[in-house]
């Protein structure tokens, strides 16, 4: 293996390894609930920058695996830390991540135009009376 197939130039990038359906499962889980807890910039920051550790990082999954047996099952992060070994595994969460990221997004700001609209035909059905008091009082 020379210099540039460490580094998966050329036509190498087209060969990426299929992910099985369980595997791929696995990572939406952990893009979904990443995106849940709003911490989808940091997870791709983190990600991005630990790219080119990800073999020692995946090592290190197996050293703390007893202390996250208790919050994952077994299968499924064993799993996972055998898939981090593999760089595209990395790259391939990542975008899952930023697509779930932008889905969520994009629900959010309809659910708040849609407010925004329900607001505002509220306005329109109170009588002069009513805005008036709203806007001196505030109730």
């Amino acid at each position: 293996m020379g210099f540039r197939d460490m580094f998966m130039w050329g036509d190498k990038k087209d060969e990426l390894k299929e992910l099985t359906p369980h595997q791929e499962e696995i990572l939406i889980k952990i893009a979904r609930k990443v995106v849940h807890w709003k911490m989808a910039v940091p997870a791709i920051l983190f990600l991005e920058s630990m790219k080119p550790l990800n073999y020692i990082g995946s090592q290190m999954m197996a050293f703390f695996e007893p202390f996250v047996q208790t919050l994952f099952s077994w299968k499924d992060y064993d799993e996972l830390r055998r898939m981090m070994e593999e760089r595209e595994t990395v790259e391939r969460l990542l975008q899952k991540i930023e697509q779930l990221d932008v889905e969520a997004q994009n629900k959010e700001k309809t659910m708040k135009q849609e407010r925004k609209l329900k607001r505002k035909e509220e306005w329109r059905k109170r009588n002069f009376k009513e805005k008036l008091k709203y806007l001196l009082i505030g109730k």
